[in-house]
Formats: C-alpha cells, structure tokens, sequence
C-alpha cells in the first residue's frame, strides 16, 4: 500500500502520471498548512526510502511501474514554499512530469543506483528542479 501511493501504483495505465495528478489535491488542500505539508513531504520521503528496496526485490523488478512513492515524493518537493494557484499547480505538474522523464544531471546516474536510492533520488532530482524553477517564474517573474 505504502510504495504504490495507495495502490495507485496498480493502476495498469500511467500510474506514475495519475499518482503525480493525485497528488497536487494533497498539494492544494494543504497549502495553508507549512506544518502538514513539510510532515508529509518528509514522511513521504523517509517511507520511500524505507520501504522501495524490499518492494524491488518482492516485485522483481528494477523500479517496477507499481512503485510510485517515488512520484509523490518528487511532487511534494515541487511545491514546497512555492505560491500555489492553479497556474502554478499546472506548470509544475508538467515540469515535474518532463523532468522526471527526461533525467536531467544528476537524475540520470542516480536511477542507476541500486534499491531505493535508484527509485527515490531521481524523483527528488525532479522535483528540487521543478521546485526552482517554479519559485523563478512565480516569484519572480510574475
């Protein structure tokens, strides 16, 4: 239950996609809460790191389709501190999405790591890019 984000991770079409779309509902109905928001942010990432070796080894597969912990974790870490409207929520769940498919440095090498480092790092990688980016453009920029 845990790695598949509440069995979204089973869901046999984009789940990785759909899990990050679910997300930004966690996102946006704790926007008023810096104290929720950085608890789930962290027990998010503690838990994948946690529990995405052994659910490697019990799927049997490196970074299986139904390990999407990885994904909420990314899409918390995109929002943190981050002025959220609904602008900012659709750009950065299409950054979010192309920058966790694209692998920019470091993303690409730390996927390569074994067990949850491989799973969990990328994904971070991810959402600490998006995070910047977001914070330019609609801090800044805006």
């Amino acid at each position: 239950m845990i790695v598949s984000f509440f069995f979204l991770g089973y869901l046999s079409f984009l789940p990785g996609t759909i899990t990050s779309f679910i997300c930004l509902f966690f996102v946006w109905f704790l926007r008023g809460s810096f104290l929720f928001y950085l608890s789930l942010l962290f027990l998010t990432i503690i838990l994948g790191f946690i529990t995405t070796t052994k659910a490697e080894k019990i799927f049997n597969k490196k970074d299986c389709q139904k390990i999407v912990i990885d994904e909420a974790a990314g899409v918390f870490l995109s929002f943190l501190l981050v002025p959220l409207d609904l602008k900012s929520l659709s750009a950065g769940f299409i950054i979010f999405r192309i920058l966790d498919a694209v692998k920019i440095f470091p993303a690409y090498f730390l996927e390569r790591l074994s067990g949850a480092k491989g799973i969990m790092f990328d994904d971070l990688v991810a959402g600490i890019y998006t995070n910047i980016i977001l914070q330019v453009v609609f801090r800044f920029l805006t």
